[in-house]
């Protein structure tokens, strides 16, 4: 063996189970995506316009494409993550990451702040943000995957919290180019610790999913839970099986109807509070930053998945969702504002419960292929949700409509999961389709 392969197969020895320490891992990826990501561009947005006379809209603009070309780069790089795993993969986006994040640090022009921040966004977000994160805490957990997935699902919004105050910090002391090119020297260290330390699957290195410590103790059948009343099977869903199945299409619509009306609630919140509460702007930023910061929530979800089932609590979540922005029509004051806030932020942390649902019925083997098909539903309904609201606006002079649109979303988005029942394991015929992997 030579030196450099003994440094590629060289790992930490760690006192708990090693699935935890890729996890922390890829919550660096997760941090150094996240800067570019909407939710952080909308918070910044202020401090870029009044250094460059840029026009706000363009900030927008650029958030948006940034999405939807994430979502058209998902499926391929899902694809990609079952064929060859995370390792080359997540290394791969720190790097390129890190790469865009410097020369925006060096930007001028607003075209070319446009492109390179819609490619750091198109790229990072599967690599490091969505499918890859996700299908490593499926092959690395299995009895504890519903708490895995929720912790990815929680990287992204608290990173966005504390990455708006410290590019905040560093653009008042410096510019918030400088603040860019910070987190791009961040990004690309973080490319050596991935490389270093995340696996394709936990087997890679002798070891069980959850740290098992005999393969026969792993319950191989997890990927269908009890609670739907099916018999669990242990059959090797393909992508192209999985694309067939009803349950995926009603998940899908679940999925783009949910997140574009909690984009559109979340994007327009301040605004609405401000104008329909009588609240003042800061005093509706930190109900947001509040409610931003409550995606630590999702590990509640992680349990009550286990107890209940991710698909009953899906619909629980949709009707709380419906009946939140319902109370939003009623909200006049600081109080109830902020206990709308505090509502806001553990409802919209259950989008989480999707990716659980998914590996619940079609298990580990093409999940990245699959969650990858997911992800242009769910680009889409964040970038409709995203200037949604201010179109609606535009037209009506008031966020009533908006608040019509969600609401009635959120009931639909309830009854399609409520039909999302546990597809069919597939005659074995079809098994000879090819595996999108």
């Amino acid at each position: 063996m030579t030196t450099l392969d003994r440094a590629l197969n060289w790992r930490p020895s760690t006192p708990f189970f090693y699935g935890w320490l890729v996890l922390g891992v890829c919550a660096m990826g997760a941090f150094a995506a996240t800067s570019v990501a909407g939710v952080v561009l909308g918070g910044i947005q202020g401090l870029i316009v009044e250094g460059t006379g840029w026009k706000r809209s363009t900030i927008g603009l650029t958030a948006a494409v940034g999405v939807w070309g994430s979502g058209l780069s998902a499926p391929c790089l899902g694809q990609l993550a079952d064929r060859y795993g995370p390792r080359l993969l997540m290394p791969l986006g720190t790097l390129l990451l890190g790469l865009a994040l410097l020369a925006l640090g060096g930007v001028h022009s607003v075209w070319i702040f446009f492109l390179l921040a819609v490619l750091a966004r198109a790229i990072s977000q599967p690599l490091l943000l969505g499918v890859v994160p996700r299908t490593v805490a499926v092959h690395f957990f299995r009895r504890k995957r519903n708490m895995a997935l929720a912790c990815i699902g929680m990287f992204r919004p608290l990173s966005a919290a504390v990455l708006i105050q410290l590019i905040a910090v560093i653009a008042l002391a410096y510019d918030w180019r400088v603040a860019f090119q910070c987190i791009g020297i961040l990004s690309l260290l973080f490319t050596l610790p991935m490389l270093l330390i995340i696996r394709r699957r936990p087997e890679d290195i002798g070891l069980q999913p959850d740290g098992e410590p005999d393969a026969g103790r792993v319950d191989v059948q997890r990927d269908r839970v009890l609670a739907t009343g099916s018999a669990p099977t242990a059959h090797a869903w393909s992508a192209r099986e999985a694309l067939r199945t009803q349950a995926f299409w009603l998940i899908a619509m679940t999925t783009f109807l949910s997140v574009t009306s909690e984009a559109a609630i979340g994007f327009n919140m301040v605004p609405y509070l401000h104008e329909q509460a009588n609240l003042s702007t800061v005093q509706a930023a930190r109900i947001l930053s509040l409610s931003t910061l409550l995606a630590i929530t999702s590990l509640g979800w992680g349990y009550m998945a286990d107890k209940f089932n991710p698909r009953r609590c899906m619909i629980v979540a949709m009707l709380c969702a419906a009946g939140i922005v319902w109370f939003l029509f009623t909200v006049r004051s600081v109080l109830p504002a902020y206990l709308c806030g505090i509502a806001w932020g553990v409802i919209n942390s259950a989008q989480v419960l999707i990716y659980m649902l998914l590996a619940q019925y079609f298990g580990q083997s093409s999940y990245g292929a699959i969650t990858g098909a997911l992800r242009p539903f769910e680009a889409g309904g964040l970038g409709l949700g995203q200037s949604l609201g201010a179109i609606l606006y535009d037209v009506t002079g008031s966020y009533r409509g908006l608040l019509w649109v969600a609401l009635v979303a959120h009931l639909l988005a309830a009854l399609l999961m409520l039909l999302a029942r546990a597809p069919e394991t597939p005659r074995p015929a079809s098994r000879r389709d090819p595996i999108l992997s």
